[in-house]
C-alpha cells in the first residue's frame, strides 16, 4: 500500500527544482476517498527515498487541502530545499488528475519533512501511564463481532494495523464515562511482521497514527463514529519522531484533546514503545462537524 513506483521527472514533473517524482495506488475503503494515512504513509516513502543515506526523518508537517480518489493513482512530487551539515530538508506535494479538464492537477496534499544523521546529545523523556497489556485487549473484529456494516466489517478486517482500545471504544456507542476520561490509549502494530528497512516504519507509523485521533474529541463531546450526521475531516497533521522503532511491535498511542472550537478539534498524542519510552509526538487538528443538538 506504502509502495510506489519512480517517475522520470524530466518528463514528468511540474517544478524545476524537483529531484524525484513517484506514483502510488490506494486501497479503497468506504466513503469513496482515499485514507489520509496512506497519502501521509507514502509522501513519508517518498522524502525518505530522496534523503542523503544516514538521515532519517525526525518531523514533518502535513496539510491535507482535498479528498483522494481512489480511482486515481496519486502523484508525488519531492523538491530538496536544503542539505546542510546535518540535516536535510524536503517538500512533497501530492497530486491527482482534477474532476474536470479545466481544473487541472490538483494537490490533494503538501508535507514538509526534515531528516538528521545519527547524534548523540542531550537525553530525556517522559515515560508511558500504566496500561494494561495489548494482549489481553479485545481486538476490532472482536469488538464489531456480528455488525453487518460496510464500515464496520471494513474496519474488522481490511484495516492492515491492529487497534485495541485500553479506553472503551466508541466505535458504535459514546463514551459510557460521560466524556470525563482525560485520555484516550490504544495499543496498535501492523497484523503482520514487516520485514523491510527503517523508511518502511517510519511511513507506516505515520499511516497509523492518523487512525484515532478524532476519537479523543469524540469523547469529550459525547459522541461516537456512528452518530447520525456526523462528518469529520483532517486539516493538518504533524509528527516528531523521537526515536525510531519497528512499526510491527506494539506501540501505546496515549490522546488528549485540549481544545475544540469553531468546527475544528484539536488533538495531541504521544507514542510509546513497550518499555514505555516516548518515541514519537503527533498534533492534529481536524474539522469536525456535528448535528445540533436538542
Amino acid at each position: 500500500m506504502l509502495d510506489l513506483r519512480p517517475v522520470d521527472a524530466a518528463g514528468a514533473a511540474s517544478s524545476p527544482t524537483a529531484i524525484a517524482v513517484y506514483e502510488g495506488d490506494s486501497s479503497p475503503q468506504p466513503g469513496g476517498h482515499v485514507f489520509g494515512g496512506q497519502v501521509m504513509g507514502q509522501a513519508v516513502t517518498a522524502v525518505g527515498r530522496t534523503a542523503p543515506e544516514g538521515r532519517r526523518i525526525h518531523s514533518m508537517y502535513s496539510y491535507f487541502l482535498a479528498p483522494g480518489d481512489p480511482a486515481h493513482p496519486i502523484r508525488f512530487e519531492v523538491d530538496a530545499l536544503r542539505d546542510g551539515g546535518s540535516f536535510s530538508v524536503r517538500r512533497v506535494l501530492a497530486t491527482q488528475p482534477g474532476r474536470t479538464e479545466e481544473e487541472g492537477e490538483r494537490t490533494i496534499l503538501a508535507m514538509t519533512a526534515s531528516f538528521q544523521e545519527e547524534q548523540e546529545g542531550l537525553e530525556h523523556a517522559e515515560h508511558a501511564p500504566e496500561a494494561p497489556d495489548p494482549e489481553g485487549l479485545p481486538t476490532t473484529a472482536e469488538v464489531l463481532a456480528g455488525i453487518e456494516h460496510p464500515v464496520a466489517e471494513y474496519w474488522s478486517t481490511q484495516r492492515p494495523i491492529d487497534i485495541r482500545h485500553v479506553t472503551d471504544p466508541i466505535y458504535l456507542r459514546p463514551d459510557a464515562n460521560g466524556g470525563t476520561i482525560d485520555a484516550q490509549m490504544v495499543w496498535m502494530r501492523t497484523l503482520a511482521p514487516v520485514d523491510a528497512g527503517p523508511l518502511l516504519h517510519d511511513a507506516i507509523l505515520a499511516f497509523a497514527s492518523d487512525y484515532t485521533p478524532f476519537e479523543p474529541i469524540l469523547r469529550k463531546q459525547g459522541l461516537s463514529w456512528m452518530t447520525p450526521g456526523l462528518k469529520m475531516a483532517t486539516i493538518d497533521h504533524a509528527i516528531w519522531w523521537h526515536r525510531h522503532v519497528r512499526a510491527d511491535e506494539w506501540l501505546l498511542y496515549v490522546q488528549r484533546s485540549p481544545s475544540a472550537s469553531g468546527g475544528r478539534g484539536l488533538t495531541h498524542g504521544q507514542i510509546f514503545d513497550r518499555s514505555g519510552e516516548l518515541v514519537a509526538t503527533v498534533t492534529q487538528e481536524g474539522m469536525i462537524r456535528a448535528p445540533r443538538r436538542g
